[in-house]
């Protein structure tokens, strides 16, 4: 871990110097407050809580996400410097990893520049705090698998642009897959344990079973699973990139690696659903406990 710190404060530092972090800041606190009052009615409803705020950030982040991850390895390599970046004795992982944590840091903080809102609403009623730290939390780890696609994703092409599209087409299939007005049209023609199945694989369902208030087990390690898989499948790509030639034999045998790790990643997340119910409830009134 000798050259992750140094990685990590480089990319800290392009965050610093460059424009980037402070318009991804300032455009996500105007989206996510404009959204949350306009379309959250979050006044309207009558109760001190911030859960429509936390159930519209995931379309938000939609928006958002792809646009601050697609630059990592994109610009990289529209500027020549992941020549340099190859010829120095760093691990492909630590790279990958330096990039991810200086992502969901810049991420993690505009999200927390949001507590404002959560100080209005606790001055303005007494909503249920536990709801509202487990609503930022699962967020934070909402965040975390998507800055993974997206960095994994941006190693695919120079092109921003087309790594912007691709990236937001990758999540918002994972938000549709537990998005209910998707999963009709499947549960008329299918059963409803497919549907089951499908849901389960989805960012959306597990961030809004976190937001209610019950931190699950499952739900932390599909986070975990996923951010694990996109991570190493970024190691993968750029290890094979690695000095124009492919360590794994050529594409047919790249490919063949790449839909291994894809059946492992599905398989461990079906795994995830037996694994036995495991909660920590901190609503106010234990609402999730028998």
């Amino acid at each position: 871990m000798n050259t992750f710190l140094p990685m990590l404060a480089r990319e800290l530092k392009a965050y610093l110097r460059t424009p980037l972090g402070l318009v991804y800041t300032v455009v996500f606190l105007i989206l996510s407050n404009a959204f949350v009052f306009y379309l959250g009615d979050i006044f309207e409803i009558g109760q001190a809580t911030l859960q429509p705020y936390f159930k519209i950030l995931p379309w938000i982040f939609l928006l958002l996400v792809p646009a601050l991850s697609m630059r990592s390895w994109a610009e990289e390599m529209r500027s020549g410097t992941i020549e340099l970046l190859d010829s120095l004795p760093i691990p492909a992982w630590q790279m990958v990893l330096a990039k991810f944590v200086g992502l969901w840091t810049v991420a993690a903080v505009a999200l927390m520049l949001s507590f404002p809102l959560w100080l209005t609403i606790s001055w303005l009623g007494q909503p249920d705090q536990g709801s509202i730290i487990l609503g930022y939390l699962g967020s934070m780890m909402l965040l975390a698998a998507m800055l993974s696609i997206g960095l994994c994703l941006s190693s695919l092409s120079e092109n921003q642009l087309v790594v912007y599209m691709i990236t937001s087409l990758v999540i918002l299939l994972y938000l549709l897959a537990g998005y209910p007005l998707a999963l009709n049209p499947i549960r008329d023609v299918f059963p409803q344990e497919l549907v089951d199945l499908i849901a389960s694989y989805s960012l959306l369902e597990h961030q809004q079973a976190i937001i209610r208030g019950v931190l699950e087990l499952r739900d932390l390690l599909f986070f975990a699973i996923t951010c694990f898989f996109w991570l190493s499948l970024n190691v993968f790509i750029l290890s094979a990139r690695k000095g124009g030639r492919s360590y794994f034999g050529g594409l047919p045998r790249g490919l063949l690696v790449v839909s291994a790790m894809l059946f492992i990643y599905l398989s461990a997340v079906f795994l995830v659903l037996k694994v036995p119910s495991i909660r920590l409830d901190l609503t106010e009134y234990r609402l999730f406990t028998l």
